[in-house]
């Protein structure tokens, strides 16, 4: 009972550890696995462990039997890649650049070819165990790179190629390795690839396609038609990928991993009605099982394997291999008239961290074929696990520094995030992505979110509430935050729980119908976007005049009386003040504090106004 317990205090420690220090949740996991595995043998009188997954007869000691840590193992992997191939988008793939495609493609190949030919050569692995290690260590994914990109405020081009390669080539290097792993199978541990092996591959990987296929449409049909009750959703979805993974296992021996990923890519990409409940929910459940997966898969390696990594100058020379030499060229041969510079060819290069799927495959793979006899293959999981350890510390510890070195970092984050969807929002962020603002729209309202995508503004649907905005990658540069709901209090829930994370450079909201009657100088002096309307006045006008003005001022007078004129016509609501040098800032309550230079340009919402003639007639009527 202590051990069970044990492992999910120690998994959801980490799992905090990590968020409290803003590092890759893989680093925690495997060392406290560590700490509890082999490394407590250290100090143990009689040389177990604190925690030992393998049940051992002879002790009594122990948590699974053989046979079940390797149906947990196999289970947990499925789950974890169903929900990564949820989140592989063919819309995603179609708008990122020609360098992201080059990276998951002949970057991918250059890793597989360079590491299976290091792992051979240098640690002497044979042929078929080192190309599976190549495949593994392929994937560098998503929980790895978010917390790096979160802590370091990156210039776009390189955030944005670090991101989309984390996004999409998590799946694809499990598939790569699946692949590889089931050659192996198939060939009885082998490099012949024999009649008999060629059938038992084509075999899996039909099986695997087909039944994964038919699985995602069937579980489509089910939720279009409403054939499965709310609030059985999520436990059905989990419940059926079990199922498949089972069943595809059983119709072809190992064929379980390719189905549920296929599953999940293909149910990714269909117009899925609540998928995001699913995807939410697979989300908690990945993060309970990747906690206790990596406690006991670390504590399950013994102290000869750790010894590979720590004495035997193999280990650490094939680290050196794919951190310092492979990954270089693999980045510099895929960016090749890309339009990126030299430095920020070389950070790329320098920020590659293997993340939880290349680990925990490494570990399930290496079960399976030690099981099976296969040489070498007690070598897999240690040596991912070195390549996982290893990188994650690089990067983690030395990604600012060298991004400084490198100068591809920002000064400060200039994105802005625009809480809420509406028409006024709509157009707002269409005015500031065009001059060269990223904007990021959020709303829990789908007709709202589809109406900006078709805008070509970056919105995704979401919960302010429910959801957590700060794992989002989209949302990696964000320093300004406005709030601009119909609802003041979600506006002041969104203030209040992300003002620290996305608004450092500030923090906005709508005024309220109430607020709005009050004495202007009452109210807070700063974070309120606009102290003369609120949600609705805003909509209003941009419905009516759905365009975005901007008018040259000289001088404070000048501002003072454009803004009067602006604040009576209904028509017109001011929004910001544009330096010359292109900088937009929000109007303050004090409009004294703006200092104008020549060039400085007023923005305002609304039908357009010749202020020159009200001007000159004011001047006209008071001689």
């Amino acid at each position: 009972m202590l051990e069970l317990a044990g492992i999910i205090i120690l998994g959801i420690l980490a799992q905090w550890l990590a968020w409290r220090i803003r590092v890759p949740a893989i680093l925690p996991l495997i060392l406290f696995g560590l700490v509890a595995g082999p490394i407590s043998s250290l100090w143990r009188p009689d040389g177990s462990k604190w925690l030992e997954p393998l049940y051992d007869a002879e002790r009594g000691t122990g948590l699974f039997p053989d046979e079940y840590l390797f149906y947990f193992v196999s289970l947990a992997i499925g789950v974890i890649l169903f929900e990564g191939g949820l989140t592989l988008k063919k819309r995603e793939i179609s708008k990122v650049g020609p360098v992201i495609l080059k990276l998951i493609t002949i970057g991918s190949l250059t890793t597989f070819i360079g590491a299976g030919l290091a792992a051979h050569f240098i640690v002497g692995l044979n042929w078929p165990i080192a190309f599976l290690f190549g495949g593994l260590v392929i994937v560098t994914g998503p929980t790895v790179i978010a917390p790096i990109l979160q802590n370091v405020p990156l210039t776009p081009n390189v955030a944005t190629v670090l991101k989309w390669e984390g996004i999409l080539i998590d799946p694809i290097g499990a598939l790569v390795a699946v692949l590889v792993f089931e050659f192996i199978l198939s060939a009885d541990g082998g490099v012949a690839f024999t009649s008999h092996a060629a059938i038992s591959f084509f075999r899996i990987i039909l099986i695997g396609l087909a039944l994964g296929t038919m699985a995602a449409f069937a579980l489509y049909q089910l939720i279009k038609y409403s054939l499965v009750p709310h609030y059985l959703l999520n436990v059905f979805t989990l419940a059926l990928v079990l199922g498949v993974f089972v069943f595809s296992d059983a119709l072809a021996k190992e064929s379980g991993l390719l189905s549920v990923v296929v599953m999940g890519t293909v149910l990714g990409n269909l117009e899925v009605p609540r998928l995001n409940e699913i995807l939410y929910f697979k989300e908690s459940i990945s993060v309970l099982l990747i906690s206790i997966l990596f406690i006991l898969l670390a504590a399950n390696i013994n102290m000869e394997e750790l010894q590979l990594i720590v004495r035997d100058w193999r280990g650490p020379a094939l680290f050196c291999f794919i951190a310092l030499i492979l990954r270089p060229i693999g980045v510099f041969i895929s960016t090749q008239n890309s339009g990126l510079n030299f430095r920020e060819k070389l950070f790329i290069s320098w920020v590659g961290p293997r993340g939880i799927v290349a680990a925990g495959i490494a570990s399930l793979f290496g079960i399976t074929l030690t099981k099976r006899g296969v040489p070498d293959a007690e070598f897999i999981t240690p040596l991912v696990f070195m390549i996982v350890l290893g990188m994650v510390l690089l990067n983690a510890t030395t990604a600012r520094p060298v991004a400084r070195l490198l100068k591809v970092i920002q000064e400060k984050s200039a994105g802005i995030l625009l809480i809420g969807a509406n028409i006024a929002a709509r157009i707002l962020a269409k005015y500031l992505q065009d001059n060269g603002r990223h904007v990021v729209l959020v709303d829990n309202n789908a007709t709202s979110v589809k109406k900006a995508q078709k805008m070509g503004l970056n919105a995704f649907e979401t919960n302010i509430y429910t959801d957590n905005l700060s794992d989002q990658f989209e949302l990696l540069d964000m320093g300004y935050l406005v709030a601009m709901t119909s609802s003041q209090e979600i506006n002041e829930e969104a203030v209040k729980k992300y003002r620290k994370i996305f608004g450092e450079n500030g923090t906005y909201r709508l005024i309220s119908p109430e607020e709005l009657k009050e004495n202007h100088l009452e109210l807070p002096q700063q974070g309120i976007f606009s102290y003369t309307d609120d949600f609705l006045n805003l909509n209003e006008v941009a419905r009516d005049y759905p365009q975005i003005n901007e008018i040259p001022i000289e001088s404070q007078e000048e501002l003072k009386d454009f803004i009067r004129q602006i604040n009576e016509n209904k028509d017109c609501i001011p929004l910001y003040y544009k330096e010359p040098i292109g900088e937009l800032h929000f109007l303050p309550a004090d409009l004294s504090t703006i200092a104008v230079e020549p060039g400085t340009q007023l923005v305002y919402l609304g039908k357009n106004i010749d202020f020159k003639v009200q001007v000159q007639e004011s001047i006209t009527g008071g001689m």
